[in-house]
């Protein structure tokens, strides 16, 4: 996959294609420095760890885990340093991702195979105000639209409330997409979720999405 973040495009070796580039939301919309709007810090997991066992341990398209090890680096825990040295300004990222008050994620996949094939992709990262998850995840559908292209909606009714998805209806092999793809960025409480699939169908691709991610959402805690 190219993922990016645009800093992230190598980040999975092992997949060809999708999903998000959430470094590169820092780079756009909020500046760093600038505050998200206070909300009191919430109980939660406190190391990503705790938060893995939150994370969903398969997907409806029975597609089989891709070992975190297999990924270079290596998927699951994330933390502020993990993330900012996807980019090529480790430094700059860190003081953006501290801004967004961002504590520590998980990452994981599932895939049928490299060189292309059905692929999904959940990220569930969690801060320390729900503000900052909010605008984390406003940032990353805004720069990941720019990077695949594709429609961008809000209000979808196939996803919850308050979330954002895009459609990528044709392949994009320029952008790592080797079929049609769906993204889909949600927050709950202070916790993001972003969630990608690229299918045989976009039908397929889209149905995916919004089954994880109303998964993935139900099992956070609410704050």
């Amino acid at each position: 996959m190219n993922r990016g973040r645009r800093s992230r495009a190598s980040r999975v070796a092992v997949l060809l294609a999708l999903l998000p580039v959430l470094t590169a939301a820092a780079g756009c919309g909020r500046e760093a420095g600038e505050e998200a709007a206070p909300v009191a810090t919430p109980a939660g997991p406190a190391t990503p760890e705790e938060l893995e066992r939150l994370v969903v341990d398969e997907v409806p398209s029975r597609l089989p885990r891709v070992p975190d090890e297999a990924i270079q680096p290596p998927a699951g825990a994330k933390r502020v340093e993990d993330v900012a040295g996807y980019s090529d300004d480790p430094a700059r990222e860190r003081t953006v991702l501290e801004d967004y008050g961002y504590r520590h994620g998980w990452e994981r996949f599932w895939g049928a195979g490299t060189g292309g094939g059905p692929q999904t992709g959940v990220f569930v990262d969690q801060f320390e105000r729900a503000g900052g998850a909010v605008s984390y995840a406003e940032d990353l559908a805004r720069n990941d639209a720019e990077h695949y292209g594709g429609l961008l909606s809000e209000g979808s009714p196939d996803l919850p409330d308050g979330c954002r998805r895009l459609v990528v209806d044709e392949p994009a092999p320029d952008a790592g997409l080797w079929g049609p793809a769906a993204f889909a960025w949600c927050t709950r409480g202070s916790f993001s979720v972003s969630v990608s699939a690229v299918a045989d169908t976009l039908e397929a691709a889209t149905e995916e999405i919004g089954a994880v991610v109303r998964d993935q959402l139900d099992r956070l805690p609410p704050g």
